[in-house]
């Protein structure tokens, strides 16, 4: 909690140049939910920070709901269609597990011209604005660092934690994408275990079987890097294998401290929850937003992301960025 205290305090501080002025608060009356894949991760529970500052100085009231796990689509639209019939809706910030089961009820929500506005995994072209980090930019920033750490020739295997969540299909796709085109380095391997601990562990240590000669291991999230991260430690492979990380935990921090997983990518959750409603309300303002608009004409916003290892985890524009 005294993390999450110092990771919203840090944010503030940040935003504040563009922060409304604390007596501003032009949509007292009006509802937003707020919709996360989960609610369980530390994660959620940092970007639901940023979302109440946000709420707090517009003056619009939100409530942060989402399923026990990211896997829950029927759970995540229940929550969804509970929501909508708030006689003060105003709008809905969403990242949807799936987006075609929650289409309908979305593009229901833009025709009564309220908006919708996506953050982390989104809500696909449905969207008035997406907030998120880059997460193929992420992949590539991984990428990157696998290359600085082997050189151009080995080989690696992915341990992927979604091949229907969009953001972590581009972490993937991103990493991929920039190892081809930047070094010799060989993909061996693909696989996905959901961000599940178990699951992921049989994954790197079934991938270290079939090919003893991989050099490092990249996964997409917490759950996959701690669950690779156990797998090589049940087969005796830590320190012999590297291993790249995303996202942070008190298990992936410890194990980056300790140098036994060789870094991690670290978004800005606080940030990304902030933006998404300050996003939501400009909106309903009438005020113009910044970002670069796709091919479905959303407004595309980047909320960051970095790099970070037991050099730099401590520094103060990374640590409070990672959370327990």
């Amino acid at each position: 909690m005294k993390k999450l205290l110092a990771l919203l305090v840090v944010s503030i501080l940040l935003l504040s140049g563009t922060a409304l002025a604390e007596s501003a608060k032009p949509l007292e009356g009006k509802f937003i939910p707020v919709l996360p894949l989960g609610v369980a991760h530390q994660f959620w529970q940092a970007v639901k920070a940023g979302a109440e500052q946000a709420a707090s100085e517009y003056g619009v009231e939100i409530i942060f709901d989402g399923p026990e796990q990211e896997t829950m689509v029927d759970k995540q639209v229940d929550i969804l269609r509970a929501n909508l019939a708030n006689e003060n809706l105003a709008g809905v910030v969403m990242a949807a597990i799936d987006i075609e089961s929650v289409r309908e009820l979305l593009e229901g929500v833009k025709a009564k011209g309220m908006p919708v506005v996506g953050f982390d995994a989104g809500v696909g072209p449905v969207g008035d604005a997406h907030c998120s980090t880059s997460n193929y930019s992420a992949g590539e920033l991984a990428a990157e660092n696998a290359i600085r750490l082997l050189g151009t020739e080995g080989k690696i295997g992915v341990v992927g934690h979604s091949q229907t969540v969009v953001d972590a299909v581009a972490r993937v796709e991103g990493f991929v994408d920039y190892i081809k085109a930047n070094s010799n380095l060989e993909i061996v391997d693909v696989q996905y275990g959901d961000g599940d601990h178990l699951r992921s562990a049989d994954i790197a240590k079934s991938m270290m079987i079939a090919n003893p000669d991989i050099a490092l291991i990249y996964s997409s999230n917490e759950g996959a890097c701690v669950g690779a991260y156990n797998g090589l430690q049940e087969i005796g492979m830590i320190g012999k294998v590297l291993l790249i990380g995303f996202d942070s935990s008190a298990a992936l921090k410890e194990g980056i401290r300790s140098g036994e997983i060789a870094g991690a990518i670290t978004q800005d959750p606080v940030g990304m929850g902030y933006t998404a409603v300050a996003t939501a309300c400009k909106l309903l303002l009438g005020e113009e937003l910044e970002g670069e608009v796709d091919e479905h004409g959303t407004v595309v916003i980047d909320t960051g992301c970095y790099w970070y290892d037991a050099e730099n985890m401590d520094e103060d524009h990374i640590a409070p960025l990672l959370y327990d």
